[in-house]
């Protein structure tokens, strides 16, 4: 046995259909493609969500809601992670700087702290906002918070 001599095995390998060489190859005429319509010319590719001529789904749903470009999104931070970060890092002054050395937020990102979980020490914070609970329960803790 001979590498130029390898073939498939008998009948394991079907020949591909020549389509388009006349009417004696019983592929001739139309090339199996039917009787006119977009799917039978050359070229076609339907659009993603064509729907046969129905009006496609997303045309049919109304538009809904409202973008405001003058929008402020800021990132939140609670207490409670104020303080696992304090104790983390032994830090009590937590700065945007400090945040974003740390790796908390990302430099173009706005800070905003707010009120939900338990503070344990006093901390001198600096944010872009806070929520009067949140500045309320940093300042009983002898804290002081600076919004930038």
């Amino acid at each position: 046995m001979e590498l130029h001599s390898l073939s498939p095995a008998k009948g394991s390998v079907k020949r591909g259909k020549r389509i388009g060489r006349g009417q004696s190859s019983g592929k001739g005429g139309t090339s199996t493609r039917g009787h006119k319509g977009a799917k039978s010319r050359s070229g076609y590719s339907r659009k993603r969500n064509f729907e046969g001529g129905q009006m496609p789904l997303q045309m049919r749903i109304p538009k809904r809601g409202f973008n405001s470009p003058n929008r402020v999104a800021y990132t939140p931070i609670n207490l409670a992670r104020l303080q696992e970060i304090s104790e983390k890092f032994k830090s009590d002054n937590i700065d945007l700087k400090f945040l974003i050395d740390a790796g908390i937020v990302r430099k173009n990102e706005k800070v905003k702290i707010l009120g939900n979980g338990e503070l344990n020490s006093k901390l001198t914070v600096v944010a872009h906002a806070c929520s009067k609970a949140a500045q309320s329960a940093i300042e009983e803790k002898g804290g002081t918070v600076t919004i930038v």
